[in-house]
């Protein structure tokens, strides 16, 4: 194997979750991904989970409300779309998944399909909605087969 320690490390795809519940921790850890996504002129997939603990069972029961959810969703999602698009970025996929536990669907269904080398995520530091702060960027860190970079 070739020695690579001197070879520059770029990333073709970059992945960056999306938390509607914690708006300054996506906020930064967005900027970062799309400065990234443009300067080594990567695909970006721009992604958010529709968890199942955010549905109440009465929404579950009523279709119309369940899609009035995942409608705010893809449009949270395609808002950051059309800013990395603006911001100069060429390739941009937005992704909504809906599930369990957000980083499973993320490693599970985002991540076989987009293919990423490389998830962008918040700390979570500002709206610990997942249990304790750093959460998802902790359990994403630890399980994900790529690399993980969370912004505080």
């Amino acid at each position: 194997m070739a020695d690579e320690s001197n070879n520059p490390l770029f990333f073709r795809r970059i992945l960056i979750t999306i938390d509607e519940d914690d708006r300054p921790s996506t906020s930064r850890a967005f900027r970062f991904a799309m400065t990234m996504a443009r300067d080594y002129q990567a695909h970006l997939g721009i992604a958010s989970v529709l968890e199942n603990d955010d549905i109440s069972i009465y929404e579950s029961l009523m279709p119309a409300k369940l899609n009035e959810r995942r409608n705010h969703l893809r449009r949270i999602v395609k808002e950051y779309a059309d800013k990395a698009t603006a911001f100069g970025v060429e390739q941009v996929r937005p992704i909504v998944a809906e599930g369990g536990d957000v980083d499973d669907v993320i490693l599970q269904k985002i991540v076989p399909d987009f293919q990423p080398d490389l998830i962008v995520c918040g700390a979570d530091v500002d709206f610990a909605s997942h249990g304790h702060p750093g959460a998802i960027g902790l359990r994403l860190t630890k399980k994900s087969d790529v690399s993980v970079i969370v912004i505080r």
